[in-house]
């Protein structure tokens, strides 16, 4: 016994360095890098600089270099450009538009150009796939069809806005395998027309879009309830959307499971997942919607064209901040300025937004298929195809009440796994790629079934 122990320990022990040498690393010291490279004073400066516009209605002037959304848009366009610049031309900055007319909806005093500022951060291997980041670029008054008066929009959306353009700052020091999008959406107020737009023009280009942060409202930490929280934030994702099933798909469902695993919902559990990792501090909440209660933002558009997108913004709302006139009732100071914008929280949420995206964007495709068996029997099995630019497969597992993905066994290189003694009824399943510098795909809820 003397002689055979020593054996067996060190035989496990090689077996288990070797292991371990074929896992990657789930950490990737470049996110903090990029989190620490944020800053609250350019945030500032862009939220400053956009509210002093005093209007950004999209009807507002588009000629005016001081007022209105085309100053607006040149500025956002102009730092795009700046960006670009300092990195040797990485970004393709250019703006989208399309012409919007009174008959398209009861917001629209006028015709109009709804005008996009894009600017696209090319990947190196997969250059259309795309991860997007939007904010918008508009603003309203109490009155939505007012494009005169003073709608600063300081907080809505300003900061997803400045937001946005301090990501493509910080994220154009780096390369990456997938291309990035940070965009400039206008129209939001009057009907989502600046992502439907984009939504539509994306199809045209054919461009396969992994997904949309669309980022509406990242600086108010004092909300209309009382609760203050500089640490707060809401992920809202959709369930499912017709685009993503079929009628048959849909019957299945009530047999295999799936109802809250949807392609958006994934997205926002990846975003989630990253940063409870990276950024511990901070505290995301999924929220099972669409929006707000019967509202909407511009990431709903890309749903509705099958592309997985959430809304990333403040959990604590101030309603007396939005869509009000700049006023003084009954002691209350009403308006979007900008001394109601947390800047170091809209950092904070700046930087969720980046690690997400520079995540995404280092990490290879998901798999297309994941099949899923195990039907009365003790052990689920698990089998999918292999991607392009993956070293190995993860394969995740949660309580069917449970909001995120909770367990998880890295298998390798391989195309199927099985898992001893886990019964398929219990969990939903899911599998996700992995390259070799540690990054993920967005996990695939199986779309399968072995018999």
């Amino acid at each position: 016994m003397k002689r055979i122990f020593p054996l067996v320990f060190v035989a496990l022990g090689i077996y288990s360095v070797q292991a371990q040498n074929n896992v990657p690393s789930e950490t990737d010291l470049r996110i903090y890098g990029i989190i620490n490279s944020v800053s609250a004073d350019r945030i500032e400066k862009d939220v400053r600089a956009l509210a002093g516009f005093g209007t950004r209605n999209t009807f507002s002037d588009t000629l005016s270099d001081t007022r209105g959304i085309g100053a607006a848009r040149r500025y956002i366009k102009a730092e795009f450009d700046k960006t670009s610049e300092a990195c040797g031309d990485c970004l393709d900055v250019f703006y989208q538009k399309d012409l919007v007319t009174p008959d398209m909806g009861n917001r629209i005093p006028k015709e109009a150009y709804v005008v996009n500022v894009v600017a696209i951060q090319k990947g190196t291997k997969y250059p259309n796939r795309y991860i997007i980041m939007s904010g918008d670029i508009d603003t309203r008054a109490s009155n939505t069809m007012d494009f005169e008066t003073d709608a600063p929009g300081a907080n809505d959306n300003a900061s997803g806005m400045a937001g946005t353009m301090e990501a493509a700052r910080v994220l154009s020091k780096y390369e990456f395998e997938n291309s990035i999008i940070y965009v400039g959406l206008s129209g939001e107020e009057q009907g989502l027309f600046g992502g439907k737009g984009l939504a539509e023009y994306a199809v045209k280009q054919g461009w396969d879009i992994i997904g949309v942060l669309n980022n509406d409202m990242i600086g108010n930490i004092e909300g209309v309830d009382g609760v203050i929280s500089n640490r707060d934030f809401r992920i809202f994702s959709e369930a499912i959307t017709a685009k993503e099933e079929t009628d048959r798909e849909r019957n299945a469902r009530r047999f295999y499971g799936g109802e809250v695993d949807g392609i958006s919902r994934q997205l926002a559990r990846y975003v989630y997942g990253n940063v409870k990792k990276y950024m511990p501090e901070m505290n995301p909440m999924m929220i099972y919607r669409l929006d707000r209660f019967g509202r909407g933002g511009h990431h709903r558009p890309f749903n509705d064209l099958g592309f997985a997108g959430i809304r990333i913004m403040e959990a604590h709302e101030n309603y007396t901040q939005q869509h009000q006139d700049i006023r003084t009732e009954d002691g209350i100071n009403y308006g979007d300025v900008v001394e109601h914008v947390n800047f170091p929280y809209a950092a904070k949420l700046t930087s969720v937004n980046a690690i997400n995206l520079a995540s995404l964007a280092w990490a290879p495709p998901a798999p297309e298929t994941v099949q899923i068996g195990g039907i009365v029997e003790a052990d689920v099995k698990l089998k999918w195809t292999k991607v392009d630019g993956a070293v190995g497969y993860k394969v995740y597992w949660r309580d069917t009440t449970s909001p995120t993905w909770d367990y998880s066994r890295y298998v390798g290189d391989v195309e199927e796994t099985s898992l001893e003694g886990i019964v398929i009824d219990n969990y939903f399943f899911g599998v996700s790629a992995v390259g070799a510098n540690g990054h993920e795909s967005l996990v695939v809820f199986p779309n399968q079934i072995m018999r």
